[in-house]
């Protein structure tokens, strides 16, 4: 009997271990090592590439070159709604969502390109690539909150001083957000802003007004991201590390206002020098 509990505490320790390895190789597997067959149904497609934890080199970077970022990755791991709070003398605050879309989160195969100017400001454009996402989420009320992921347009620059890119650099700047709905979406009414009727029957006169929701819009909004650098890897020339992004919901092709949605999570990217 008095053996009992060192067996059991020997048998949690077990379990632990193998636990522990089973999940480790798992989380480190990289999406572009396997078959089409291995990643279908998955979910190791939505996942970004990283390297190793205990990579900390740089790439330097010389004036009047420009450098190529290929296999741009984001990978969101945390969304954020803000919400307005009941009580108007508070200031409204973000919340947590839960996601809805599964996994069809994340961005890439996206290029762009680095340049650094005489003050050592380092700038990233992108250029193209699966640069959006359309993402859903739920808040704890049970309301769903649509919005288009993206960094189209992204013009991201460095503080001055950098010649090379390290553990140390950030680059934080703005990109355009499209409408989440395209000109020829209907809503159930047979209302659109390239087709469909101009308004539906039995409305009033003012319906064709700006502020009636019954004029459809696809405004372009605006976003902002900080790209946080903690991994580099000289050799391969492999860049990684943490983002967050702020930008505006879906309107619903202007019938509601947008909310400011926040998402975080992970990159990955290889830059090589133009030839």
């Amino acid at each position: 009997m008095r053996f009992r509990s060192l067996i059991i505490a020997f048998l949690a320790l077990c379990l632990g271990l193998i636990t522990a390895c089973s999940e480790g190789p798992a989380n480190a597997v990289n999406p572009q090592d396997l078959t089409y067959e291995e990643i279908l149904n998955t979910g190791l497609a939505n996942k970004c590439p990283q390297i190793s934890e205990f990579t900390r080199g740089s790439l330097p970077i010389e004036l009047g070159k420009t450098y190529q970022v290929d296999d741009f990755c984001l990978e969101p791991t945390e969304y954020f709604v803000k919400e307005e709070p009941v009580n108007k003398r508070q200031e409204a605050e973000y919340v947590s969502g839960k996601l809805l879309t599964r996994f069809t989160t994340s961005l890439e195969q996206i290029t762009g390109k680095i340049s650094v100017s005489k003050d050592g400001v380092l700038t990233f454009i992108e250029e193209g690539g699966m640069d959006f996402q359309p993402v859903t989420v739920q808040l704890p009320g049970g309301e769903q909150v649509p919005f288009f992921f993206t960094i189209k347009n992204l013009v991201g620059k460095t503080e001055p001083g950098f010649t090379s890119i390290n553990s140390s650099v950030d680059f934080e700047g703005d990109f355009k957000v499209p409408s989440y709905r395209g000109a020829t979406f209907l809503d159930p009414k047979g209302r659109g802003l390239a087709t469909g009727y101009d308004n539906a029957v039995a409305l009033p006169a003012g319906a064709d007004s700006e502020e009636y929701a019954n004029v459809k819009q696809t405004p372009i909004g605006k976003g902002s991201i900080s790209l946080r650098v903690t991994k580099v890897d000289k050799e391969t020339g492999e860049i990684a590390g943490v983002f967050e992004s702020e930008q505006p919901s879906d309107t619903d092709l202007g019938a509601k206002e947008a909310v400011d949605v926040k998402i975080r999570g992970i990159f990955y990217g290889r830059v090589t020098p133009l030839v």
